[in-house]
Order: structure tokens, then C-alpha cells, then sequence
């Protein structure tokens, strides 16, 4: 009875990351800009992979596997969103605007704030 709840469990949340990947390669094919792109991808992608992650835990049915699917859920959620920041800190800084459609630049309105302030 257990062993086919986990079962059950674990192909819901794998088809619950299973989509999220889905919507995350969507969103980096039909978006209009890099930041878009990279912010529907590490979103998207994180929490997607993170529950693929689960339930590899939930199937595994070993300590030693879902230890491990826990510390690469961690890792995934801290790496991710990190380094898609600075991704596209370095694209905006290396002179890639973003598209027509977006409303504030906060990088460049801090930029004239410190300028204006020296």
C-alpha cells in the first residue's frame, strides 16, 4: 500500500517538474530578449528540475538516494537564480540592451543616480 502511494506520489511530482522543464524551454523559445530568456530558464527551470530532483527521491526508495537528490535540490535553488544575475549583469554591462518591449531599466537609472551624485 505504501510502496504504490509513493509510486503514485513520485510520477505526479516528476510530471509536475516535467512541465515546469516544458514551460521553461517555451518561455526561452518564444520570449523576446536575453533577459527574458534567462529569467523564464532559471526560474522555470529551477523549480523544475528541483521537483524531477524530488521525485527521483520519492522513487528511489534508498537514504543515500534521496540524501543526494536533497543536496542537488539545495544546490540547484542557491546556483541558479545566482548566476543567471550575474549572466545578465554581464551581458547589460557588456552592451546588450533590453528589448523595445521593456518597461524600466533599473540599471541604467542607477547608473545616472551615481553619476548625477559625483
Amino acid at each position: 500500500m505504501l510502496h504504490s502511494l509513493a509510486l503514485y506520489v513520485g510520477g505526479i511530482v516528476l510530471l509536475a517538474g516535467s512541465l515546469f522543464v516544458l514551460m521553461a524551454a517555451i518561455g526561452v523559445l518564444r520570449l523576446p530578449d536575453l533577459y527574458t530568456r534567462m529569467h523564464a530558464a532559471s526560474k522555470a527551470g529551477a523549480v523544475g528540475g528541483g521537483l524531477i530532483l524530488l521525485a527521483v527521491a520519492v522513487l528511489g526508495q534508498d537514504a543515500a538516494i534521496a540524501v543526494r537528490a536533497v543536496i542537488g535540490i539545495v544546490f540547484l535553488l542557491l546556483t541558479t537564480p545566482l548566476s543567471a544575475h550575474l549572466l545578465a549583469r554581464a551581458s547589460y554591462l557588456a552592451g546588450y540592451k533590453p528589448g523595445s518591449e521593456t518597461v524600466a531599466d533599473d540599471i541604467a537609472i542607477n547608473a545616472e543616480q551615481n553619476s548625477a551624485n559625483k
